[in-house]
């Protein structure tokens, strides 16, 4: 197995949390994996962005422009920023709700998360929109976002793990109270 994998979102989100289930996979399954993870501004919401590489003969952590496998977006504006180290086949999975950046908050720049998706919708042929605040609404916790991004890219084929790997991942790192919460969100649809 060789895959070169982005997550991105906002502090908060979980996306770190992500990034260490999916390399506990790969070692649960002895894929070697190289990550790098940008969080200078997470505590304040700023973007956080991890890159994951498996596979023999990986040497350096970071991913070249065009050629990630699959990014999986928490939130769409932060999607659209990873999107040139998207492969032109590769699959994007991305949380529809938005995030809005500081900038927007406070009126200096403008934010519009359906011109994020369209962007997507137009520039990416593998889409996957998860809807994230359903999720939620549904599982009875926002915070669980992470896991159900992570059963939406296994469902879609381009993470190259299966649900049982991901579940092994999930028990040898989240807290056995929150282990059936997770265990859900990874198959929830």
């Amino acid at each position: 197995m060789k895959k070169d994998i982005i997550l991105c979102g906002v502090g908060g989100q979980g996306t770190i949390l992500a990034s260490r289930l999916i390399a506990a996979a790969a070692m649960g399954r002895s894929v070697p994996i190289r990550t790098a993870e940008t969080i200078g501004m997470a505590q304040r919401g700023g973007s956080v962005f991890s890159h994951l590489r498996l596979g023999e003969g990986v040497h350096s952590p970071l991913i070249a422009k065009g050629s990630a496998d699959l990014i999986i977006g928490f939130e769409p504006g932060e999607a659209v920023r990873q999107l040139p180290f998207l492969k032109p086949d590769g699959t994007v999975v991305v949380n529809r709700r938005p995030v809005m950046p500081v900038s927007a908050s406070i009126g200096l720049s403008a934010y519009q998360a359906d011109d994020m998706l369209a962007y997507l919708r137009e520039n990416v042929r593998h889409l996957v929109i998860v809807d994230g605040d359903r999720a939620a609404a549904e599982l009875g916790s926002s915070k669980v976002l992470n896991v159900v991004l992570l059963g939406a890219a296994v469902k879609s084929g381009a993470l190259g793990f299966s649900t049982e790997d991901m579940e092994q991942a999930i028990r040898m790192r989240v807290p056995e109270k929150f282990l059936e919460l997770n265990k859900r969100a990874l198959l929830w649809e």
